[in-house]
């Protein structure tokens, strides 16, 4: 009923590229996307394209996150572009990319508000801020460390966003093992839900130490950043 409302207002051509980069979408990562996809991207189009040609531009604020944290979605959201391009003759900016890789990634996430992926994306910049700020470097991003951190970021985020916490106390031991050892990392980790706790009330459990200081020792010490 909503994608029917939404085309008594919507030229059928914007309809139709809509659906073409929804394709080339599924086709590209092979990943089936939730269906409230047809209503969000086909509607974000066609928007973009009335406001860049009544002169008004709108910012991305997240286009640098988006472009590191979903990379493939963001190439997607680029191609989206040029296919804009060949249809309307309009060139949108690359913040409409960015817009459109998050449209993806929400959809891919199955989640049906675009305000979650937002808070996410902002979630996993702030973790990343810390680690950047406390190791005083810039990460490798084509390292495989690099993007296992990014991956384990993402549902970490998924999960405080919606206010589960993963705990399993029978690593108890291990976590004892990792604090001696890494202990660099494991005082990040310490930064990390201290702000989390002062920002989002959110408790790091044992389990989340765990693994958050064996992905920031593997990203700063063996992946070449």
């Amino acid at each position: 009923n909503r994608f029917q409302e939404l085309i008594v207002d919507i030229p059928v051509e914007h309809i139709e590229l809509a659906e073409e980069v929804i394709s080339y979408a599924q086709m590209r990562t092979g990943k089936k996307l939730n269906d409230m996809i047809y209503i969000t991207l086909v509607d974000h189009i066609y928007t973009s394209i009335i406001r860049f040609l009544d002169g008004i531009t709108v910012r991305n604020p997240l286009l640098w996150e988006t472009r590191r944290f979903y990379p493939d979605q963001f190439a997607i959201g680029m191609k989206a572009l040029d296919m804009i391009e060949e249809r309307f003759k309009v060139r949108l900016p690359e913040d409409e990319a960015g817009f459109i890789a998050l449209h993806l990634a929400n959809a891919a996430m199955d989640e049906e508000n675009l305000q979650d992926i937002y808070q996410i994306t902002k979630v996993m910049q702030e973790i990343v801020n810390i680690v950047k700020y406390r190791f005083h470097i810039e990460f490798n991003e084509d390292s495989v460390y690099y993007y296992r951190f990014i991956t384990h970021l993402k549902f970490f985020a998924q999960r405080l966003i919606s206010g589960k916490t993963y705990e399993d106390n029978s690593n108890n031991d291990l976590l004892q093992m990792v604090k001696s050892q890494y202990k660099n990392s494991y005082d990040c980790v310490k930064r990390i839900g201290s702000f989390l706790f002062k920002k989002y009330h959110y408790q790091l459990s044992g389990e989340e130490e765990l693994y958050l200081t064996i992905h920031i020792e593997s990203v700063i010490y063996r992946s070449g950043s």
